[in-house]
């Protein structure tokens, strides 16, 4: 596995010590690291295996752990993101950041992508993984439709009342959950918002820079209207059999434009 060398030395230094753990079944890395295009600035995401019986006592005592495995600078846990088994943690100096997720050896094989063992006690991961296929979370792009036109509206009225901090919140909303994953989509990549948009989908992504603005009315009420110039197009490209709310279209659109006249 290819790794940035301060990611190597990190790796090479922390899985002595969380070996030395008989609770601990093994150890993975997941993100970029895994998928072979780690650069400088990727985080290391860290999957720590422990015996199903021992979860309990280490899920309590995981801060502490990692402290003993490595210089914690700072870690919180992941209940923001939906995921409290998971550890963002600041270590060294040279400042890293790693994700430390810990999950039952049970659970090893519940995954959206394929991680790389580092370190398997007994074999057990690497029999997981052959005999239980990731399940990958298709885009729902009815989903996104049965909310899209109410989300634009909401968009409007924010432009109308003059809060264009929160239309520009609003927008890079509708870049990480909407256009984002259309535009990989487009590619035949796996839909996670924005990220490594430019090198992934690159013409999507310069056509996505319409939708971005100032703290400026007219350039918001543009960006606005790019957003939905984008969804109409990509969406209508994707060959995907969709109940399409026309009449929800059709007035959030003229609710949206004669807005921006004002």
């Amino acid at each position: 596995m290819d790794a940035p060398s301060p990611h190597r030395r990190f790796l090479d230094d922390v899985l002595p010590r969380i070996r030395q753990d008989g609770r601990v079944t093994g150890v993975a890395v997941a993100g970029s690291l895994a998928g072979g295009h780690p650069d400088a600035y990727s985080d290391v995401d860290l999957i720590v295996a422990v015996d199903d019986e021992a979860f309990d006592a280490v899920m309590r005592e995981r801060l502490g752990l990692i402290g003993s495995w490595t210089e914690l600078v700072a870690g919180f846990t992941g209940e923001h993101v939906g995921e409290p088994r998971l550890i963002i943690t600041l270590v060294g100096p040279p400042l890293l950041h790693v994700d430390f997720k810990f999950v039952r050896t049970s659970d090893f094989a519940e995954r959206a992508e394929d991680p790389h063992v580092l370190w398997d006690r007994d074999g057990r991961l690497a029999r997981m993984l052959t005999e239980h296929p990731p399940a990958n979370s298709p885009l729902d792009l009815q989903w996104i439709e049965d909310r899209f036109w109410i989300w634009v509206h909401y968009g409007a009225t924010k432009l109308g009342r003059g809060e264009l901090f929160e239309v520009i919140g609003f927008l890079n909303y509708l870049r990480e959950v909407v256009l984002g994953p259309l535009a990989a989509r487009r590619v035949g990549a796996a839909p996670r918002g924005v990220r490594h948009l430019e090198s992934l989908a690159p013409d999507e992504a310069r056509e996505l820079r319409a939708t971005l603005c100032g703290h400026d009315r007219r350039e918001a009420g543009q960006a606005l209207l790019a957003g939905v110039e984008l969804y109409r197009r990509w969406l209508g490209e994707s060959e995907v059999a969709l109940r399409r709310h026309h009449r929800a279209e059709e007035l959030a659109v003229r609710y949206l434009r004669e807005v921006i006249a004002e």
